[in-house]
């Protein structure tokens, strides 16, 4: 009996390997997609710990210079706030663009290990009808021994 070789082994190989490394490359825009808003969620607060600051330096002794630098503070974090916001949607269209990339790898490889899934049904129906025809054969033969020897 002859072993089963899929004709587009190598391919599926490849196909395997190449979901392989989208699954990393999502893994990784997830991982930076997570940093990116971890930086968010700390300028939010240190802008929101500097708008309370802002608060106490207008209820006591008026520091003018310290509001004044305070204000400073203030607009600084909020336009790191907005460039930080456009880092984190970059972010997350870098994430989806790598989800649909592992979609199709995935997609790819199922397709492929359909095809190889057929071909070897394909060999074991083959398999069965040779067996078959082997079996008709020695029975055949079996018989036609057993009727000449009774002539």
């Amino acid at each position: 009996m002859a072993r089963f070789r899929f004709s587009l082994q190598n391919v599926l190989d490849i196909k395997v390997q190449m979901e392989s490394m989208a699954k990393q490359e999502f893994s990784a825009a997830a991982a930076y997609l997570s940093e990116e808003e971890e930086k968010l969620r700390r300028l939010y607060s240190k802008k929101e710990s500097l708008e309370e600051e802002a608060k106490k330096l207008l209820l006591g002794n008026l520091n003018f210079r310290d509001i004044d630098d305070n204000q400073l503070a203030i607009m600084q974090t909020k336009e790191l706030v907005m460039e930080q916001e456009k880092a984190v949607e970059k972010a997350k269209e870098a994430l989806e663009r790598a989800r649909v990339k592992m979609a199709e790898a995935v997609m790819e490889r199922k397709t492929y290990e359909r095809l190889r899934e057929k071909a070897f049904e394909e060999y074991r129906l083959e398999e069965n009808r040779a067996e078959g025809k082997t079996i008709d054969e020695l029975t055949s033969y079996v018989h036609g021994r057993k009727a000449l020897s009774e002539k």
